[in-house]
Protein backbone atom coordinates (compact mmCIF):
# COMPACT_ATOMS: atom_id res chain seq x y z
CA UNK A 1 0.00 0.00 0.00
CA UNK A 2 1.34 3.26 -0.65
CA UNK A 3 2.36 5.07 1.76
CA UNK A 4 0.00 8.01 3.40
CA UNK A 5 0.78 8.95 6.82
CA UNK A 6 3.75 11.11 7.65
CA UNK A 7 5.43 9.07 10.34
CA UNK A 8 5.93 10.31 14.04
CA UNK A 9 9.35 11.31 13.54
CA UNK A 10 8.34 13.69 10.30
CA UNK A 11 5.31 15.24 12.75
CA UNK A 12 7.89 15.64 15.34
CA UNK A 13 9.82 18.13 13.35
CA UNK A 14 7.01 20.52 12.74
CA UNK A 15 7.47 23.74 14.60
CA UNK A 16 4.47 26.48 15.85
CA UNK A 17 2.95 27.90 12.36
CA UNK A 18 2.14 31.04 13.73
CA UNK A 19 5.45 32.96 15.36
CA UNK A 20 5.23 36.69 15.19
CA UNK A 21 8.03 38.35 16.16
CA UNK A 22 7.69 41.98 15.32
CA UNK A 23 6.82 42.17 11.66
CA UNK A 24 7.53 38.15 11.12
CA UNK A 25 4.46 36.43 9.88
CA UNK A 26 3.03 32.77 8.92
CA UNK A 27 -0.42 31.63 7.84
CA UNK A 28 -1.90 28.33 7.11
CA UNK A 29 -4.06 28.59 4.13
CA UNK A 30 -5.76 24.59 3.05
CA UNK A 31 -8.61 23.06 1.37
CA UNK A 32 -10.85 20.49 2.63
CA UNK A 33 -13.77 18.42 0.92
CA UNK A 34 -16.73 17.85 3.42
CA UNK A 35 -18.11 15.21 1.20
CA UNK A 36 -22.13 16.51 1.36
CA UNK A 37 -22.35 18.71 4.10
CA UNK A 38 -26.29 18.79 3.67
CA UNK A 39 -28.70 20.14 6.22
CA UNK A 40 -31.91 18.23 6.87
CA UNK A 41 -34.00 20.89 5.40
CA UNK A 42 -35.01 21.00 1.31
CA UNK A 43 -33.72 23.72 -0.68
CA UNK A 44 -35.84 25.49 -3.68
CA UNK A 45 -34.35 24.37 -6.80
CA UNK A 46 -31.67 21.93 -5.21
CA UNK A 47 -31.84 18.05 -5.77
CA UNK A 48 -30.85 17.78 -1.87
CA UNK A 49 -34.05 14.49 -1.81
CA UNK A 50 -31.17 12.03 -0.28
CA UNK A 51 -30.38 14.36 2.32
CA UNK A 52 -33.53 14.50 3.93
CA UNK A 53 -35.26 12.16 6.56
CA UNK A 54 -37.42 10.77 4.55
CA UNK A 55 -34.73 10.49 1.96
CA UNK A 56 -32.56 7.66 0.57
CA UNK A 57 -30.24 8.32 3.13
CA UNK A 58 -32.32 8.88 6.19
CA UNK A 59 -30.52 12.05 6.83
CA UNK A 60 -31.70 13.19 10.35
CA UNK A 61 -30.75 16.15 13.06
CA UNK A 62 -28.58 13.36 14.86
CA UNK A 63 -26.82 12.31 11.44
CA UNK A 64 -26.44 15.87 10.82
CA UNK A 65 -25.13 17.28 14.43
CA UNK A 66 -22.87 13.95 13.82
CA UNK A 67 -21.71 15.28 11.01
CA UNK A 68 -20.56 19.12 11.76
CA UNK A 69 -18.78 17.41 14.62
CA UNK A 70 -17.04 15.37 12.77
CA UNK A 71 -15.42 18.07 10.39
CA UNK A 72 -15.32 20.31 13.30
CA UNK A 73 -12.75 17.78 15.06
CA UNK A 74 -10.60 17.50 11.76
CA UNK A 75 -10.34 21.67 11.78
CA UNK A 76 -9.61 21.67 15.40
CA UNK A 77 -7.16 18.52 15.27
CA UNK A 78 -5.12 20.90 12.27
CA UNK A 79 -5.05 23.86 14.76
CA UNK A 80 -3.58 21.80 17.38
CA UNK A 81 -0.89 20.62 15.27
CA UNK A 82 0.26 23.72 13.40
CA UNK A 83 -0.42 26.06 16.36
CA UNK A 84 -2.72 27.91 15.05
CA UNK A 85 -6.27 28.15 13.12
CA UNK A 86 -6.29 28.37 9.54
CA UNK A 87 -5.66 32.00 8.28
CA UNK A 88 -7.98 30.56 4.87
CA UNK A 89 -9.89 27.15 4.40
CA UNK A 90 -11.60 26.37 1.46
CA UNK A 91 -14.75 23.79 1.29
CA UNK A 92 -15.90 22.08 -0.85
CA UNK A 93 -19.23 19.97 -1.42
CA UNK A 94 -21.20 22.25 1.07
CA UNK A 95 -25.38 22.77 0.31
CA UNK A 96 -25.56 26.47 1.41
CA UNK A 97 -24.39 29.15 3.60
CA UNK A 98 -26.40 27.59 6.60
CA UNK A 99 -24.27 24.37 7.26
CA UNK A 100 -21.41 26.44 7.03
CA UNK A 101 -22.92 28.86 9.80
CA UNK A 102 -23.56 25.69 11.95
CA UNK A 103 -19.96 24.35 11.14
CA UNK A 104 -18.34 27.48 12.75
CA UNK A 105 -20.33 27.96 15.44
CA UNK A 106 -19.72 24.16 16.54
CA UNK A 107 -17.66 24.37 20.26
CA UNK A 108 -14.36 23.13 19.01
CA UNK A 109 -13.85 26.04 16.41
CA UNK A 110 -15.88 28.20 17.74
CA UNK A 111 -13.11 30.40 18.62
CA UNK A 112 -11.66 30.62 15.70
CA UNK A 113 -13.99 33.33 14.96
CA UNK A 114 -14.03 31.51 10.99
CA UNK A 115 -16.01 34.65 8.33
CA UNK A 116 -17.55 33.07 5.42
CA UNK A 117 -17.47 33.83 1.75
CA UNK A 118 -20.36 31.65 -0.22
CA UNK A 119 -22.31 32.15 -3.29
CA UNK A 120 -25.21 29.65 -4.27
CA UNK A 121 -24.61 28.15 -7.47
CA UNK A 122 -25.58 26.31 -10.39
CA UNK A 123 -24.82 22.72 -9.64
CA UNK A 124 -27.20 20.24 -10.47
CA UNK A 125 -26.69 18.55 -7.37
CA UNK A 126 -26.70 21.00 -5.36
CA UNK A 127 -23.34 21.55 -3.75
CA UNK A 128 -21.20 24.39 -3.45
CA UNK A 129 -17.53 25.80 -2.93
CA UNK A 130 -16.85 28.56 0.18
CA UNK A 131 -14.27 30.24 1.99
CA UNK A 132 -13.63 30.14 5.36
CA UNK A 133 -11.44 33.02 6.43
CA UNK A 134 -10.34 34.89 10.21
CA UNK A 135 -10.83 38.98 9.62
CA UNK A 136 -8.79 39.50 12.44
CA UNK A 137 -5.41 38.64 9.49
CA UNK A 138 -7.75 38.64 6.15
CA UNK A 139 -9.49 41.30 5.23
CA UNK A 140 -12.13 40.89 2.05
CA UNK A 141 -11.99 43.32 -0.66
CA UNK A 142 -13.72 41.78 -3.50
CA UNK A 143 -15.43 37.96 -4.16
CA UNK A 144 -17.20 36.94 -7.02
CA UNK A 145 -18.62 33.32 -8.69
CA UNK A 146 -17.22 32.49 -11.62
CA UNK A 147 -20.23 30.56 -13.86
CA UNK A 148 -18.23 27.73 -16.13
CA UNK A 149 -18.05 28.50 -19.81
CA UNK A 150 -17.09 26.55 -22.62
CA UNK A 151 -15.46 29.78 -24.33
CA UNK A 152 -12.15 28.03 -25.22
CA UNK A 153 -9.82 29.02 -27.52
CA UNK A 154 -7.92 26.02 -27.28
CA UNK A 155 -9.86 22.69 -26.04
CA UNK A 156 -12.14 20.54 -28.37
CA UNK A 157 -15.39 19.78 -26.16
CA UNK A 158 -16.72 16.23 -26.49
CA UNK A 159 -20.37 17.68 -25.16
CA UNK A 160 -22.24 18.70 -28.30
CA UNK A 161 -23.88 22.55 -28.04
CA UNK A 162 -27.08 21.01 -26.96
CA UNK A 163 -25.35 18.99 -23.92
CA UNK A 164 -23.52 21.90 -23.18
CA UNK A 165 -26.38 24.78 -22.67
CA UNK A 166 -27.87 21.50 -20.26
CA UNK A 167 -24.57 21.25 -18.37
CA UNK A 168 -24.27 22.69 -14.96
CA UNK A 169 -21.34 22.53 -12.64
CA UNK A 170 -20.02 24.03 -9.70
CA UNK A 171 -18.80 27.81 -10.12
CA UNK A 172 -15.31 28.73 -9.19
CA UNK A 173 -15.04 31.31 -6.26
CA UNK A 174 -12.62 34.19 -6.21
CA UNK A 175 -11.71 36.32 -3.03
CA UNK A 176 -9.53 38.93 -3.07
CA UNK A 177 -8.22 40.67 0.14
CA UNK A 178 -5.13 41.26 2.03
CA UNK A 179 -3.52 39.16 4.06
CA UNK A 180 -0.65 40.36 6.16
CA UNK A 181 -0.58 43.34 4.41
CA UNK A 182 -0.01 42.14 1.44
CA UNK A 183 -3.00 41.63 -1.42
CA UNK A 184 -3.83 38.04 -2.17
CA UNK A 185 -6.24 36.48 -4.24
CA UNK A 186 -7.82 32.83 -3.68
CA UNK A 187 -9.77 30.39 -5.98
CA UNK A 188 -12.00 27.90 -4.86
CA UNK A 189 -12.86 25.22 -7.49
CA UNK A 190 -14.24 21.66 -7.24
CA UNK A 191 -14.02 20.51 -10.90
CA UNK A 192 -16.60 18.39 -12.83
CA UNK A 193 -16.15 14.88 -11.88
CA UNK A 194 -14.39 11.83 -13.30
CA UNK A 195 -17.59 9.38 -13.52
CA UNK A 196 -17.81 6.99 -16.63
CA UNK A 197 -14.04 7.95 -16.65
CA UNK A 198 -15.07 10.87 -18.15
CA UNK A 199 -14.43 14.84 -18.11
CA UNK A 200 -11.17 15.63 -19.04
CA UNK A 201 -11.75 18.38 -21.31
CA UNK A 202 -14.20 19.78 -18.67
CA UNK A 203 -12.25 19.78 -15.86
CA UNK A 204 -8.91 21.34 -18.34
CA UNK A 205 -11.56 24.31 -19.07
CA UNK A 206 -12.05 24.82 -15.60
CA UNK A 207 -7.94 25.15 -14.79
CA UNK A 208 -7.77 27.30 -17.67
CA UNK A 209 -10.33 29.42 -16.12
CA UNK A 210 -8.92 29.88 -13.16
CA UNK A 211 -5.72 30.37 -15.22
CA UNK A 212 -7.29 33.22 -16.97
CA UNK A 213 -8.71 35.10 -14.08
CA UNK A 214 -4.87 34.81 -12.46
CA UNK A 215 -3.50 36.72 -15.57
CA UNK A 216 -6.69 39.32 -15.23
CA UNK A 217 -5.56 39.82 -11.47
CA UNK A 218 -2.21 40.15 -12.12
CA UNK A 219 -2.54 42.56 -14.92
CA UNK A 220 -4.60 44.43 -12.69
CA UNK A 221 -2.94 44.36 -9.33
CA UNK A 222 0.73 43.79 -10.09
CA UNK A 223 2.51 41.91 -7.76
CA UNK A 224 -0.78 40.26 -6.29
CA UNK A 225 -0.09 36.77 -4.93
CA UNK A 226 -2.21 34.15 -5.76
CA UNK A 227 -3.27 30.54 -4.67
CA UNK A 228 -6.05 27.97 -6.46
CA UNK A 229 -7.06 25.10 -4.74
CA UNK A 230 -9.89 22.43 -4.54
CA UNK A 231 -11.24 19.14 -5.82
CA UNK A 232 -9.97 19.07 -8.92
CA UNK A 233 -11.15 15.66 -9.82
CA UNK A 234 -7.48 15.85 -11.17
CA UNK A 235 -3.90 14.86 -9.74
CA UNK A 236 -1.62 18.07 -10.14
CA UNK A 237 0.15 16.07 -13.24
CA UNK A 238 -3.18 15.76 -14.96
CA UNK A 239 -3.45 18.17 -17.82
CA UNK A 240 -6.20 20.69 -16.41
CA UNK A 241 -3.22 21.22 -14.01
CA UNK A 242 -0.16 20.56 -15.55
CA UNK A 243 -0.73 22.47 -18.93
CA UNK A 244 -4.09 24.60 -18.69
CA UNK A 245 -3.15 25.93 -15.18
CA UNK A 246 0.77 25.89 -15.98
CA UNK A 247 1.64 24.33 -13.09
CA UNK A 248 5.46 23.22 -12.47
CA UNK A 249 6.50 20.80 -10.02
CA UNK A 250 9.86 22.70 -8.79
CA UNK A 251 9.65 26.22 -7.88
CA UNK A 252 13.04 27.07 -9.99
CA UNK A 253 11.41 25.73 -12.70
CA UNK A 254 8.93 28.70 -12.04
CA UNK A 255 8.62 31.55 -14.66
CA UNK A 256 6.49 34.79 -14.48
CA UNK A 257 3.36 32.88 -16.34
CA UNK A 258 3.42 29.99 -13.81
CA UNK A 259 2.24 28.23 -10.91
CA UNK A 260 4.20 26.27 -8.81
CA UNK A 261 2.36 22.80 -7.60
CA UNK A 262 3.57 21.64 -4.27
CA UNK A 263 1.72 18.35 -4.86
CA UNK A 264 3.22 17.23 -7.29
CA UNK A 265 6.69 15.77 -5.93
CA UNK A 266 3.83 14.38 -2.68
CA UNK A 267 1.95 12.45 -5.40
CA UNK A 268 4.89 11.11 -6.92
CA UNK A 269 6.51 9.95 -3.68
CA UNK A 270 3.37 7.83 -2.83
CA UNK A 271 1.10 10.44 -0.74
CA UNK A 272 -2.86 10.81 -1.37
CA UNK A 273 -5.87 12.92 -0.44
CA UNK A 274 -8.49 9.87 -1.47
CA UNK A 275 -8.54 6.34 -2.77
CA UNK A 276 -9.99 4.55 -5.61
CA UNK A 277 -10.07 1.55 -6.24
CA UNK A 278 -6.94 0.74 -4.37
CA UNK A 279 -5.30 3.80 -5.89
CA UNK A 280 -4.09 6.56 -4.15
CA UNK A 281 -4.65 10.51 -5.82
CA UNK A 282 -4.17 14.05 -4.33
CA UNK A 283 -7.10 15.74 -6.16
CA UNK A 284 -6.96 18.03 -3.43
CA UNK A 285 -4.80 20.45 -4.63
CA UNK A 286 -3.55 24.07 -3.78
CA UNK A 287 -1.11 25.66 -6.59
CA UNK A 288 0.53 29.31 -6.64
CA UNK A 289 1.55 31.78 -8.31
CA UNK A 290 5.16 32.76 -9.27
CA UNK A 291 4.62 36.03 -7.48
CA UNK A 292 3.80 33.74 -4.40
CA UNK A 293 6.57 31.22 -5.14
CA UNK A 294 9.74 33.68 -5.15
CA UNK A 295 8.67 36.19 -3.47
CA UNK A 296 10.76 38.66 -2.47
CA UNK A 297 12.86 38.14 0.89
CA UNK A 298 11.00 39.89 3.82
CA UNK A 299 7.43 38.97 1.85
CA UNK A 300 5.31 36.07 2.13
CA UNK A 301 6.32 33.42 -0.06
CA UNK A 302 5.29 29.18 -0.24
CA UNK A 303 7.97 27.68 2.68
CA UNK A 304 8.23 23.90 2.77
CA UNK A 305 6.57 22.09 5.83
CA UNK A 306 8.27 18.99 6.66
CA UNK A 307 12.49 18.65 7.04
CA UNK A 308 12.66 21.52 4.19
CA UNK A 309 11.13 18.93 1.22
CA UNK A 310 7.63 18.98 0.92
CA UNK A 311 6.03 22.00 0.43
CA UNK A 312 2.54 20.56 0.71
CA UNK A 313 0.75 19.08 3.63
CA UNK A 314 -1.62 15.72 3.37
CA UNK A 315 -3.38 16.02 6.71
CA UNK A 316 -4.48 12.32 8.35
CA UNK A 317 -4.99 11.23 11.71
CA UNK A 318 -6.02 7.38 12.50
CA UNK A 319 -9.66 8.60 13.88
CA UNK A 320 -10.17 10.21 9.98
CA UNK A 321 -8.84 6.47 8.82
CA UNK A 322 -10.90 3.72 8.73
CA UNK A 323 -9.49 0.49 10.73
CA UNK A 324 -10.91 -2.63 9.50
CA UNK A 325 -12.79 -4.03 6.77
CA UNK A 326 -11.55 -3.95 3.27
CA UNK A 327 -11.48 -0.39 2.81
CA UNK A 328 -8.83 -0.40 6.05
CA UNK A 329 -6.36 2.51 5.47
CA UNK A 330 -8.27 5.47 3.55
CA UNK A 331 -10.30 8.15 4.66
CA UNK A 332 -13.16 6.92 6.82
CA UNK A 333 -16.06 8.48 5.38
CA UNK A 334 -19.80 9.34 5.71
CA UNK A 335 -21.32 6.08 3.88
CA UNK A 336 -20.13 3.33 2.93
CA UNK A 337 -21.98 0.80 0.49
CA UNK A 338 -25.01 2.92 1.16
CA UNK A 339 -25.17 2.83 5.18
CA UNK A 340 -24.18 5.90 7.56
CA UNK A 341 -21.07 4.43 9.10
CA UNK A 342 -20.44 8.09 11.33
CA UNK A 343 -17.20 9.23 9.29
CA UNK A 344 -15.42 12.27 8.60
CA UNK A 345 -14.96 12.71 4.70
CA UNK A 346 -14.01 10.31 1.51
CA UNK A 347 -11.11 13.23 1.25
CA UNK A 348 -7.90 14.31 3.78
CA UNK A 349 -8.03 17.77 4.04
CA UNK A 350 -4.65 19.74 2.86
CA UNK A 351 -2.78 22.57 2.84
CA UNK A 352 0.24 24.79 2.64
CA UNK A 353 2.42 27.40 4.32
CA UNK A 354 3.37 31.01 4.05
CA UNK A 355 5.37 33.11 5.61
CA UNK A 356 7.83 35.98 5.15
CA UNK A 357 10.66 34.57 7.78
Amino acid sequence: MKKVLYSLAVLLVLSPLCCKAGDKKSYIIGFYNLENLFDTYHDDGKNDYEYLPDGANEWTEAKYAKKLKNMARVIRAMKDENKVWHAILGVSEIENRHVLEDLIAEPAIADANFQIVHYDGPDRRGVDVALLYRPEVFQVLESKSIPFDFNSQKIEFSLTKEEQDYFRTRDILMVRGMLGGEMFAFFVAHLPSRIGGKGNDLRSRGGEIMYEESVRLEQEFPGIKIVAMGDMNDNPTDESMAVYMHGKEKIEDVGPDDFFSPFVSMLKDGYGSLAYRGEWNIYDILVCNCNLAKAPKGTLQIKPIVKKKYYGRVFQQPFMTQQDGPYAGTPFRTFSGGAFIGGYSDHYPTYILVSNK
